[in-house]
C-alpha cells in the first residue's frame, strides 16, 4: 500500500536508530560540530596558558630553546643543529623527531617561540577531535561530550601544555585518529594515522606496533584479509625502532651511540620506585576512567609507553609530572569509550548502571581536579598580563645584538634563541661567547664576573646590565 494511503490509526514501521544516537539527539550535521568547538576553547585555554608561562619567564628547562633552535634550522633549510646540546650538535642525533620540520613555514613567517607553544595548544586540542566524535558515535553525543570534555582537562594532557615544548605534541592527535578509526572499523584507516609515529620520536614505533597487533586482533574475524597489513604495519614499527637506536641516531650522535641507553642500562631493579609507579597507574586508570579501560583491547597501547618509562632508572619518567604522559590520554579515553558500548548493555545490573554514569563521572572528576591543574591559571588576572619586572629583563636581553654568540641558563634562553645563537652555560666546549645571560634571582652568582673568569679563563668580561635578577655579562676586547 503507498505511503500516502496509509490512515493515522495504523502502526508506523519502526525505523532504529543509527548506533550510539538517542531521541534527544540533534540532526547529524549540528552534532557534527560539537567536537570542533570543544577542541577550539581547549586550544584557546591550552594557549593562554602555555603563552603565559613564557609572558612570565617560568619557562621549566631549556627544552623550548632547543626545539625553537632545531625548528628555526628548518626554517632556514640548514640542518637541524641545537647548540644548546652541544656546539652544531645535530639535534637527530639525540631524539628522532623529523616530523618538527613540520613546523618550520609558520615559523619562518612568525620566529617566535611563541609560535612553537600555539602550534602545540592547537595539536592537542585536535585530538579531542577523534575522542569526542568516537564517543559520540558509540555513546550518544552527551556521553561522547562528556567524555570529550574530561579527556581536554586530562591531567596527563594539562601537563604537557605547561611544560614548554615537546615532539610528542604530533604524536596525541595521530593516536588518537587512529584509535578513533579502529573503533569504527575503519581498520586500514587506523593503519594509516599510525604509521606516522616512527617520524615522531624514536620509541613510537613500538606504539604503532601495539596499534597495529590491536588492529589484526579485531579483524581477525570479521576481515582477515586487513591481518596481513596489520602484522606488516607491526614489524615495521618494531624495525623502524631499532633501525633508528642502533644506526640512524648513532650515526647522527658525535659520541657515536645512543644517549638514553644508561637510562635503562643504569635502572637496577624493577621494583625502584615502585610506590611513586603505582600511583602513576592509578592516577591513569581511576579517575580518568574509573577502572572501565581495562576492559578493552585497545588499553595495550599503552604498554611500550609506560614499560620504557617504568623500566628506566630516570625517576622523572615515573610519576605524572611533566609530559610523558600525553601520548597515554587518548589511549585511556578511547578504551573506555570501547568498553562502555559493551559494558552499558551487560546482564549485571550493577555493571550497566556503573557505565551509564560513568562519563559524567569522569567528567565531573577531570573539572574537580582542573582546580590544581595548569588549567586553573585561566581564573587568574596575573596569567594575562605581562610583569613589570619580565618587561625590565626583556629590554636588558634586548641589549645583546642579533647573531651574537651567548652562553646562558633557563631563563634568558628562550627571549634568545629566535635571535642569537643561544649555548649552555658551561656547556661552551671550548668556545668563547661574546656574551653572558645569567638568570640570578636566587642570588646563586654571587660573583657573576669571577664567574665567567673561571667559565672562560683566557678571556675578561664585565657586567653590561642588570635588571631584576638577571644579569648580562659582555666580553672585552683587548685595547
Amino acid at each position: 500500500m503507498p505511503a500516502s494511503t496509509l490512515r493515522a490509526s495504523e502502526p508506523q514501521p519502526h525505523i532504529p536508530a543509527p548506533v550510539g544516537l538517542t531521541r534527544d539527539d540533534p540532526a547529524p550535521d549540528r552534532a557534527r560540530w560539537d567536537p570542533w568547538i570543544l577542541a577550539a576553547a581547549l586550544c584557546a585555554a591550552y594557549a593562554a596558558v602555555s603563552v603565559g608561562r613564557y609572558q612570565h619567564m617560568t619557562t621549566l628547562s631549556w627544552d623550548l630553546g632547543i626545539f625553537e633552535q632545531v625548528v628555526r634550522a628548518y626554517a632556514h633549510l640548514r640542518a637541524p643543529v641545537a647548540d644548546l646540546k652541544g656546539p652544531g650538535f645535530d639535534i637527530l642525533g639525540d631524539h628522532f623527531s623529523p616530523v618538527t620540520a613540520l613546523l618550520a613555514p609558520v615559523y619562518r613567517l612568525f620566529p617566535s617561540p611563541v609560535t612553537l607553544l600555539v602550534a602545540q595548544a592547537a595539536l592537542f586540542a585536535l585530538s579531542a577531535v577523534p575522542v569526542t566524535r568516537a564517543a559520540a558515535r558509540l555513546l550518544g553525543r552527551r556521553r561522547g561530550l562528556a567524555l570529550g570534555l574530561a579527556y581536554g582537562l586530562s591531567w596527563g594532557v594539562q601537563r604537557a601544555v605547561d611544560f614548554d615544548f615537546h615532539e610528542i605534541c604530533f604524536a596525541v592527535p595521530l593516536i588518537a585518529f587512529s584509535l578513533e578509526a579502529l573503533l569504527a572499523d575503519r581498520r586500514r584507516a587506523a593503519l594509516c594515522w599510525a604509521l606516522p609515529l616512527v617520524l615522531v620520536k624514536e620509541d613510537l614505533g613500538l606504539t604503532l606496533a601495539a596499534i597495529a597487533l590491536v588492529v589484526a586482533w579485531r579483524a581477525r574475524g570479521s576481515s582477515p584479509r586487513t591481518v596481513p597489513y596489520a602484522l606488516g604495519a607491526a614489524v615495521f614499527g618494531l624495525a623502524a625502532t631499532l633501525l633508528v637506536l642502533t644506526v640512524v641516531i648513532p650515526a647522527f650522535n658525535t659520541s657515536g651511540t645512543y644517549d638514553y641507553w644508561t637510562k635503562v642500562s643504569e635502572s637496577g631493579s624493577p621494583v625502584d620506585g615502585l610506590g611513586t609507579k603505582l600511583r602513576t597507574l592509578a592516577w591513569l586508570l581511576i579517575p580518568t576512567t574509573g577502572l572501565l579501560a581495562l576492559r578493552s583491547p585497545l588499553l595495550l597501547v599503552a604498554l611500550p609507553t609506560l614499560g620504557w618509562r617504568f623500566l628506566s632508572g630516570d625517576e622523572h619518567y615515573w610519576g605524572t609530572d611533566w609530559h610523558y604522559s600525553a601520548v597515554l590520554m587518548p589511549v585511556v579515553f578511547l578504551a573506555l569509550a570501547d568498553a562502555l558500548t559493551t559494558a552499558r548493555t551487560s546482564p549485571r545490573p550493577w555493571l550497566s548502571s556503573y557505565a551509564a554514569q560513568l562519563p559524567a563521572a569522569v567528567a565531573a572528576a577531570a573539572l574537580a581536579l582542573t582546580t590544581s591543574l595548569p588549567l586553573a591559571q585561566l581564573t587568574e588576572a596575573e596569567v594575562y598580563r605581562k610583569p613589570a619586572p619580565v618587561s625590565g629583563v626583556e629590554r636588558l636581553l634586548a641589549r645583546i645584538p642579533d647573531g651574537a654568540t651567548v652562553e646562558a641558563n633557563v631563563g634568558p634562553i628562550s627571549r634568545l634563541t629566535s635571535r642569537c645563537r643561544v649555548l649552555w652555560l658551561g656547556g661552551t666546549q671550548g668556545i668563547t661567547p661574546g656574551y653572558i645571560a645569567l638568570e640570578n634571582t636566587d642570588g646563586r652568582y654571587r660573583d657573576p664576573v669571577g664567574y665567567a673568569r673561571r667559565l672562560h679563563p683566557g678571556a675578561e668580561y664585565a657586567v653590561a646590565g642588570k635588571a631584576n635578577g638577571y644579569v648580562v655579562l659582555e666580553r672585552r676586547t683587548a685595547s
